[in-house]
């Protein structure tokens, strides 16, 4: 099909799609969007400010962006300050720097950020992230997620494209005292832009190789000075770089789009309440695994992820008296659902499919005042969340896999009496109810004294989290008669009997969780150097436990084994169940600003004893999966620096560079004992640097000019077993871009890994086999943007 019918074909088809998911989540939506209305206008008349009828519609609205920040934005909010005025380690990027790399998601972010990373592989559901060498693979994240003030909740939504960045900021170090779960490394705070800042039309037009097609279109108005909206949509299209060598088709197309609407209301001076009501969807196929033995990507079943998302967040500020009431309530919906070719050979072994419908809702209220003329600064909030998920996740035996996984095992120990299975295919099948819920009450206090600012926070955080389990498996084998034991056995083999198998593992697990994490820092402002700073942190944080619902196939296959006299007896408590995991960071840093602020300089070293570490490991028995269990202590060491050197006004120098040692204090994963060896997947080192120069066109034309970027990021190196036996090596990749701009649009031409760096971002075994994913090679496009 010719490219521009493709593109038009996808983009109605999608557009399609999106409207038809909105309109059948239309009905609950208004309902939930009228309770959290109702909800909000009850507090409004509780704290006492004047009433939306005595709205004054010429209210002044600040231009200054901090008082947009402050007002608009939970994190800022709860921190009452920029990142650079606080004892926290971070990286922020603003609008012009998140165009000019192409940021447009949270994978994207981490290639400048110092010791953050997201390997790309599989698909955007494996949103696998790595702070200071702490991480997992699988079930809860370690850093949480905030995208217009709704802290996402299931890692699965995380990865997904966000047009008109307004910032996006990177906190590393345990946020857990104001954030709660999953925060335990840091914390990503996305921004998108609001009407009250930006006015106008903005778009956006990006092609390249392989049929890249993405556009993006907003409008933003403001009404009146109290009053604006905005609605900002976008599509991407784009076929895969990798071919699966069984069908000569490629396997990593992707197709996405996402709608999103924004109200700012100011009633009065005193009152502001915004809503961001977004949704996202997309269709992926992904999973490229390469065959090491091969070096070939050759699977014969389906792989693909489809997802959709929405969410809404309610924010309300108020300030009765000389404080300030904040609440942020939000709604979220989340509906992907996976299949895979979990063997990723041409043989037929078996398949995972994974469907799942999640629904959460949230509310967080915070207060924050000040006392003894401002040197004394307090915040106290509570914070509450609910969440239902449904799940399906059948394994579907095939006829290859039944050969080499069962019959072979069972007939080998039994070759007398060998079997062989009716149905050459069969599924084993589970569904899944995981409710939760969750509380907290946090406080902070923050006491200046002269050149000293110390501060101190405590939460008290409370989970409840069950699981409902129904899995089963219908089938039958014959049992022959074989007085040779020979094998394989004569196809005349007498048969012995007929085994009819009905198996089911049905029950309920309920676990709660309850932890006090703790916050202290001090802080040492410079009267040397403006704006800049010293600080000492410490802070307890955690991820949250639960149940690892991946291990219920095996279980049942476990099971199946005892039926005809193998496999282990498993708890089904044990097997599936993991506790919280918890830190104690300890940070030293530095926020500097030099040359008279034409450099600035971020730095930082750290130290993290982290406890109770969920990890995967080898259950017994004869099983082709993991566990998750809390079974290894680690330590991570290392520190981070970032810097900004503005040596003309035309002419700047960004540099970030991080360096982890993590290590196993203590890890025995069923098998072996890993003591002293590095943490795998997360790298020791990350390093970015840029060059950017801008130059006019002519005196005549002082607003057009070109620009030129250079970019250097670095990754490595990166361990991918345990053992530490198999490593990716340090890799860099170089990019850049060259751009024409003028006051209402510009031109891009940009390019990744130009020099076609060969690296790869994942490893893992499957029933003996070693598979890993080949990064992307040399990429590149054009980009032109618009705003009137």
């Amino acid at each position: 099909m010719p490219m521009k019918i493709t593109y038009f074909a996808d983009y109605f088809y999608f557009c399609d799609i999106l409207m038809w998911r909105f309109n059948s989540f239309r009905i609950f939506r208004r309902g939930s969007v009228l309770l959290l209305s109702l909800v909000a206008a009850l507090r409004c008349a509780a704290v006492g400010g004047e009433s939306a009828g005595n709205a004054d519609s010429s209210a002044e609205v600040p231009d200054s962006l901090y008082y947009l920040l402050d007002e608009l934005d939970v994190v800022a909010m709860k921190h009452g300050a920029a990142f650079r005025q606080l004892p926290v380690s971070g990286t922020m990027v603003g609008r012009q720097d998140a165009d000019r790399l192409g940021i447009a998601d949270v994978k994207g972010l981490s290639s400048v950020v110092p010791n953050f990373h997201i390997p790309d592989y599989g698909s955007r559901m494996t949103s696998t992230i790595y702070v200071r060498g702490i991480g997992a693979r699988m079930d809860q994240p370690a850093v949480g997620l905030t995208i217009d003030n709704v802290g996402v909740l299931n890692k699965d939504a995380y990865d997904f494209d966000i047009s008109d960045i307004s910032y996006m900021e990177m906190l590393r170090g345990p946020q857990s005292a104001l954030f709660g779960r999953n925060t335990m490394t840091g914390l990503i705070n996305i921004r998108t832009l609001s009407p009250m800042e930006y006015e106008g039309w903005r778009g956006l037009t990006e092609i390249g190789p392989r049929q890249l097609f993405k556009f993006n279109l907003g409008y933003y108005h403001k009404v009146r000075n109290n009053f604006g909206f905005s609605v900002a949509g976008s599509f991407y299209r784009r076929d895969g770089e990798f071919r699966n060598a069984h069908d000569g088709r490629t396997v990593d197309k992707e197709i996405s789009g996402s709608l999103r609407l924004k109200q700012v209301w100011y009633p009065t001076d005193r009152l502001h309440i915004t809503n961001t009501l977004s949704q996202s969807i997309l269709r992926q196929g992904g999973y490229p695994y390469e065959n090491v033995a091969t070096g070939e990507i050759n699977y014969n079943d389906t792989c693909f992820y489809k997802r959709y998302f929405l969410s809404d967040a309610l924010t309300l500020t108020a300030h009765p008296g000389n404080m300030k009431l904040v609440s942020v309530s939000t709604l979220q919906y989340l509906d992907d659902h996976m299949c895979l070719d979990q063997d990723f050979l041409p043989q037929s072994y078996f398949t995972l499919t994974q469907k799942k419908q999640e629904l959460a809702v949230t509310e967080d209220i915070m207060l924050r005042g000040t006392a003894l003329d401002s040197r004394y600064g307090w915040l106290i909030g509570a914070y509450g969340f609910y969440r239902h998920l449904d799940m399906q996740a059948p394994v579907t035996f095939k006829d290859y896999g039944i050969i080499q996984l069962i019959e072979r095992n069972r007939n080998n120990v039994n070759p007398y009496f060998p079997i062989r299975w009716n149905d050459r295919e069969f599924p084993l099948n589970s569904v899944f109810t995981i409710p939760s819920a969750g509380a907290a009450i946090y406080h902070e206090s923050q006491y200046e004294l002269g050149a000293w600012k110390f501060s101190a926070g405590l939460r008290f955080d409370y989970e409840h989290v069950g699981i409902d389990y129904n899995s089963w498996c219908n089938t039958s084998y014959t049992i022959y008669d074989n007085p040779t034991g020979q094998l394989p056995f004569p196809a005349d083999t007498k048969v012995y009997r007929q085994a009819p198998v009905d198996l089911e593992e049905r029950g309920s697990l309920s676990s709660d969780f309850f932890m006090v994490l703790p916050k202290v820092s001090v802080m040492w402002n410079m009267d040397l150097l403006p704006a800049s700073n010293f600080y000492f942190t410490v802070g307890k944080g955690y991820k949250a436990g639960g149940y690892n619902t991946q291990m219920f196939s095996d279980v049942l296959q476990q099971k199946l084994m005892r039926f005809m006299g193998l496999g282990a007896q498993y708890d089904v408590k044990d097997i599936i169940s993991y506790r919280p995991e918890k830190s104690w960071n300890y940070e030293v840093g530095a926020h500097l600003n030099l040359l008279d602020a034409a450099l600035s300089v971020d730095a930082s070293l750290f130290y993290i004893d982290c406890r109770d570490q969920q990890m995967t490991v080898f259950p017994d028995g004869q099983t082709t999966g993991r566990m998750m269990t809390n079974a290894g202590k680690t330590r991570s060491v290392g520190g981070e620096v970032s810097t900004f050197y503005t040596i003309l006004p035309e002419l700047s120098v960004m540099a970030t560079y991080g360096f982890t040692d993590a290590r196993f204090v203590d890890f025995f994963d069923g098998k072996q004992n890993y003591k002293g060896k590095r943490l795998p997947y997360a790298p020791s080192n990350t390093l970015f640097v840029e060059g950017s120069y801008m130059f006019n066109v002519s005196k005549r034309f002082k607003e057009h000019y070109f620009s030129v970027h250079l970019n250097f990021s670095g990754t490595g190196d990166i361990y991918w077993n345990e053992a530490n036996t198999l490593r990716q090596n340090f890799y860099g990749l170089l990019g850049g871009s060259i751009g024409y701009h003028t006051p209402r649009w510009s031109l891009e031409v940009w390019g990744k890994n130009l020099t076609g760096t060969k690296y790869y971002t994942f490893y893992f075994m499957s029933i003996g086999n070693e598979f890993r994913q080949r990064g992307h090679g040399m990429d590149y496009g054009l980009t032109i943007r618009a705003h009137f």
